[in-house]
């Protein structure tokens, strides 16, 4: 007999329940305005916690105090020796290194926009965002520089900032660290590139210069995030400094009660040009003055459980796929976790299993969170005092408002009904950027309905306030008239104890739409088979959910902050 899942009565609600489900220390809004810049914000940390720790990469540590000289004379190269005016875009294609925080940080003193590049994306990616971002400078550690020279004559970039893995290691540690990247470990491919700067070079140049501060407003641009958007075509979402700012308020206000300024070790796996990472490890816990552990590869699972095991972490932000690969590599389990004590996943849906299994091991939480480059990025959150997993996004972050729409655009007034999300808030971006000579993204492609944000995720909502994201609206497979969202699924497959990870795609079947799919990863020894695998679905989903083909693969292809990539499942297996 089939076990369908049993769906709470929908209920009429107004208002915003999630207010009333807050812990009573976390407040309903907060100050969007607490800080002119982010340049204030970070010249303010910098004073505070000049002595403490700031990054840790590679074995070597920087301070605060570190930082703030390191950033400044970077600034003033980039002012005065570039002669980059506020508002011009500079490209960052830095993987977590100690470049990435001074990089930031100066580019931001300096009054620059800073466009984010994926170091691992391939000529093609790197010339449309470079075009579309129109940009003249780059910094570019050597790994990646092969990338840049197949598109460099076919993009505005003029100023080539090249970096070595090594840079900030002291001259012994670098060295031998440059000369193991190249010529043993071979990862630097053969370049040509036009005359370059050597990023030592830059810094030590910025040294003997003069630091003019800019003036910015809270409506300066601050990012141009590149996302694929609520409709798939890549666009820079316009950030500005008052949205980040925003959101570090509100991602404060929710857990603010939890943290102690100036005592926090952060582990940060996720690479930091992700909005996640960004605006969580990179300035939420700057702003706090944490310490933060830079992981360059969170793929060595070796060399990351290695790092961890001496820096006795309080907090840790990762995507499901990460915790997962964690809690089931033997090295982490050995680990002691009695610090631990916040744990955020976003970036992607956290599976129960793996929440669950995280709890168990390390008895810290797993909270969930949600949201959009476009909204700088958080959206939702669990609450600090949550018991455990409850399969939830959480509830909407201080100063934010959420509405869920039907197919005809009115807004749901019930509980427990699915409806596309749609947010409102200080964190949610003014636009996409469009580069010369186009016409408006917006225009054409209005991410906007009635001023609210629509961001293509379909939701229900609770009594309390909890929102759970039912899935991705262009994820959704068609069966036979019906709905079937991925995410459920891959929910039911991966209770089974000799599943790794799984994606769930549909695939075109004649007079049926499509059919679900399942592509598995097992577990080492696992002998797992199709027919086993289908049987344990059809316990727990009704017939037409229930995956028709199951695929067994060595891994799953991943974005590079480990999210699936069902968009690649689905086109091969069409």
């Amino acid at each position: 007999m089939e076990h369908l899942h049993t769906d709470p009565q929908p209920t009429p609600f107004s208002g915003k329940p999630w207010l009333k489900r807050y812990p009573d220390d976390v407040p309903a809004t907060i100050d969007p305005d607490k800080y002119a810049s982010l340049v204030d914000m970070f010249e303010q940390g910098a004073e505070q916690y000049a002595d403490l720790p700031a990054y840790t990469n590679f074995g070597k540590t920087i301070t605060y105090r570190e930082l703030d000289t390191l950033s400044r004379d970077f600034a003033a190269y980039l002012q005065h020796s570039l002669q980059l005016a506020p508002g011009e875009r500079i490209a960052l294609m830095i993987p977590n290194l100690l470049q990435f925080p001074v990089c930031l940080f100066g580019a931001l003193r300096a009054g620059l926009v800073i466009v984010n590049v994926n170091p691992l994306y391939t000529a093609r990616e790197l010339k449309h965002q470079l075009n579309d971002a129109n940009t003249d400078t780059i910094v570019i550690v050597e790994n990646f520089a092969h990338t840049l020279s197949e598109v460099i004559a076919e993009t505005p970039v003029k100023n080539i900032i090249l970096s070595r893995m090594g840079d900030h290691l002291g001259w012994f540690k670098g060295t031998v660290l440059n000369l193991v990247v190249k010529h043993v470990k071979k990862l630097i491919p053969e370049y040509q590139l036009p005359k370059v700067i050597a990023y030592p070079q830059a810094l030590r140049e910025g040294k003997t210069l003069s630091y003019t501060r800019p003036s910015l407003s809270g409506d300066s641009l601050a990012f141009l995030q590149y996302t694929g958007g609520t409709t798939g075509r890549s666009k820079g979402a316009m950030l500005s400094h008052r949205n980040m700012l925003a959101n570090v308020e509100q991602c404060l206000g929710m857990y603010g009660p939890v943290l102690t300024n100036g005592e926090e070790k952060v582990v940060t796996a996720l690479p930091l040009y992700h909005v996640f990472a960004l605006t969580v490890n990179g300035l939420l816990f700057y702003r706090i003055g944490a310490h933060n552990l830079l992981i360059t590869n969170p793929r060595d699972l070796s060399s990351l459980t290695n790092d961890m095991k001496d820096f006795h972490a309080t907090c840790i932000t990762g995507v499901n796929t990460l915790f997962n690969a964690l809690v089931n590599n033997e090295s982490f389990q050995q680990l002691d976790f009695s610090n631990l004590k916040l744990t955020i996943g976003g970036g992607m849906s956290v599976q129960k299993v793996v929440a669950e299994h995280w709890q168990t091991l390390t008895g810290s939480r797993l909270l969930e969170g949600y949201g959009l480059t476009e909204c700088s990025p958080l959206v939702t959150v669990c609450p600090y005092d949550m018991t455990g997993y409850n399969g939830s996004i959480g509830l909407p972050v201080c100063s934010t408002d959420i509405r869920l729409v039907d197919d005809n655009d009115h807004t749901i007034t019930l509980t427990h009904t699915p409806g596309e999300m749609e947010v409102k808030g200080p964190q949610v971006m003014s636009g996409y950027w469009t580069a010369p000579g186009q016409e408006s993204a917006n225009a054409l492609d209005s991410p906007f309905h009635e001023g609210w944000l629509r961001t293509g995720d379909i939701a229900t909502m609770d009594e309390q306030g909890f929102f759970t994201i039912v899935d991705r609206k262009k994820d959704m497979i068609l069966v036979s008239g019906f709905n079937v969202f991925p995410n459920e699924v891959e929910e039911v497959a991966m209770q089974h104890p000799e599943v790794l990870e799984a994606g769930a795609v549909g695939v075109p079947k004649a007079h049926y739409g499509e059919l679900v799919k399942l592509v598995v990863v097992k577990k080492p020894g696992s002998n797992l088979d199709e027919a086993t695998l289908i049987a344990h679905c059809r316990q727990y989903l009704t017939a037409y959910k229930v995956p028709k083909v199951v695929e067994f693969r060595d891994e799953l292809p991943k974005t590079n902050v480990g999210k699936i990539l069902r968009r690649k499942l689905r086109d091969e297996a069409s």
